[in-house]
């Protein structure tokens, strides 16, 4: 029953009950497809998990510890650190370095969750023929990270009983940090990626610098920069690993002899790749990466040597000793990344200037820093404790290598680039000058001023032939048949209202019209309005 007024009008507040009673279905099923996206990723590494098991001649466990272990790895994939508390000193070793190859499982089944939430409706077909009602993006975003967290909470729990388990505290913000981001990748996906004003709730002056032009292309030339680091470092390892193929080939036969064994070692060198991809681009940047025990491998020279066994991506390593002058040439990398990010920041706009050119440059370096900064993050962590907390590539000094060598080169390629797309519009405003003096020195522009004022009958003021000096009192000027008036509008331009006096015609040739006739114009009689 609708509630209304003392004056009749319906309450508003019906209306949105009746909203949300539809809408809670549809919520419900966005729920139920964010605890399926975490059901998707337990399953896949709970088979296998339990295949790897059942194919081991050896196995450590029962099919249980086995499922134990398939829940740590998942929380894993969210970058969380597991506790190895099985060590010959006792000690309790954390492992955390996320393979980032096994990211993208949770990543990629969290956003199709969202996508799918933010198409579907109700699928009822309502009384006031509405027919199906798509959820708003918030609502369809915290409905599906409310049920992936759930299901991300009951697999914590579950793991703490493996022989490995999550630390809790890393696993409260790394499993919500994924799914927050995935749940906002797939809504904005399914929105049709729009790039709008941000809301009003934000200071006017955010708003305001974000919504110019220079923003975006800072964020497509640091984005360019830290593809071609990327791509770089993935150059190296494959390099190294072709360079190195018969020592790769002797670890990855050394560490197992059965080939379930190998075939876990191939699956774990594989979701590691992008790890080595990272590291890669770290050591063309110059800071290099760790590798516990005190052992570092920089294009300068590699010291110390690996406390862990010969794992096939760590044989592809350069030996122990100082850099040679091809470990030194991977200099080039960052160089074409300094390239990359001065090219993509120019704008082909001609009223930009050199400032703001070089000020989007600069900002790209940053960007392409940050990136690299967050991935070598992402890609590194601790193995083990004391000598082995450290592994892999350090965030903030492979962010400022990053920067430094890309701001190094963006900032002067992007001012050249902006100067040489700007030349031939620089080079017509040069000569234009030149033109508008012949344009007034031929006369031309007289000639056609007179003419405009003779056919518009004396309405287009005369244009003076000297430069606008002070007005001088008028002369007397001898009785004409009518007199002139003059009606000033600019100092030194007047309006000549006097018509001219058109000379006398022979009887016999027949009066020629004042205005000159008019070609493709239709005149309409007058109609006679209605009584």
């Amino acid at each position: 029953m609708t509630q209304v007024t003392e004056r009749g009008t319906p309450l508003p507040t019906a209306p949105r009950a009746a909203a949300g009673r539809r809408r809670s279905p549809a919520a419900a099923a966005c729920v139920l497809g964010g605890a399926v996206a975490a059901g998707l990723g337990l399953g896949f590494l709970a088979v296998l998990v339990i295949v790897l098991w059942i194919s081991s001649p050896y196995p450590d466990s029962g099919p249980g510890g086995a499922l134990h272990l398939a829940a740590g790895l998942w929380l894993l994939a969210h970058g969380t650190e597991l506790v190895r508390y099985e060590t010959l000193s006792g000690v309790p070793a954390p492992v955390g370095v996320t393979p980032l190859l096994l990211v993208a499982l949770p990543a990629l089944l969290m956003r199709r969750a969202a996508r799918l939430g933010s198409a579907s409706g109700d699928g009822g077909d309502g009384g006031d023929g509405d027919g199906d009602e798509v959820l708003p993006a918030s609502a369809v975003f915290s409905a599906v990270t409310c049920g992936y967290l759930s299901v991300g909470s009951l697999a914590t729990v579950y793991a703490a009983a493996g022989p490995m388990p999550a630390d809790p505290l890393s696993a409260a913000w790394h499993v919500p940090l994924v799914a927050v981001l995935a749940a906002a990748g797939g809504v904005w996906a399914a929105k049709g990626r729009p790039v709008g004003p941000l809301p009003h709730r934000v200071p006017a002056a955010v708003r305001r610098a974000a919504a110019r032009p220079r923003y975006a292309l800072a964020l497509r030339a640091g984005a360019a920069g830290a593809l071609v680091l990327l791509g770089g470092g993935a150059l190296l390892v494959g390099a190294s690993l072709a360079w190195h193929a018969a020592e790769v080939q002797a670890s990855f036969l050394a560490l197992t002899g059965v080939w379930s064994g190998r075939f876990a070692v191939l699956l774990l060198a594989l979701a590691l790749l992008p790890n080595a991809v990272v590291w890669g681009a770290a050591y063309a940047l110059g800071p290099g990466f760790a590798l516990g025990a005190g052992a570092t491998a920089t294009p300068l020279g590699s010291a110390g040597s690996p406390a862990l066994p010969r794992f096939p991506l760590l044989a592809a390593l350069p030996p122990e000793g100082p850099g040679t002058l091809l470990t030194c040439s991977t200099a080039g990398v960052p160089l074409l990344a300094g390239l990359a990010v001065g090219w993509f920041a120019v704008r082909r706009a001609r009223e930009v200037s050199y400032r703001e050119t070089a000020l989007t440059a600069a900002l790209g370096a940053l960007v392409c820093g940050l990136l690299l900064a967050g991935l070598a993050a992402a890609s590194s962590g601790p193995l083990g404790s004391r000598r082995l907390a450290g592994f892999g590539p350090v965030w903030w000094a492979t962010g400022a290598a990053a920067f430094a060598w890309t701001l190094l080169l963006a900032v002067p390629v992007a001012v050249s680039v902006h100067s040489w797309r700007t030349r031939p519009a620089r080079q017509a405003e040069a000569l234009a000058p030149d033109a508008e003096d012949e344009w007034h020195d031929s006369g031309v522009r007289e000639l056609r001023w007179e003419a405009l004022r003779r056919a518009a009958g004396t309405l287009v003021p005369d244009l003076p032939q000297d430069p606008p000096q002070a007005e001088a009192p008028a002369a007397p000027v001898a009785a004409a048949p009518k007199p002139q008036r003059r009606l000033t509008i600019v100092t030194g331009l007047h309006l000549d209202l006097t018509p001219i006096p058109t000379p006398a015609k022979p009887a016999d040739t027949p009066p020629q019209p004042l205005v000159p006739p008019v070609t493709g114009v239709r005149v309409l009689a007058r109609r006679k309005p209605p009584a």
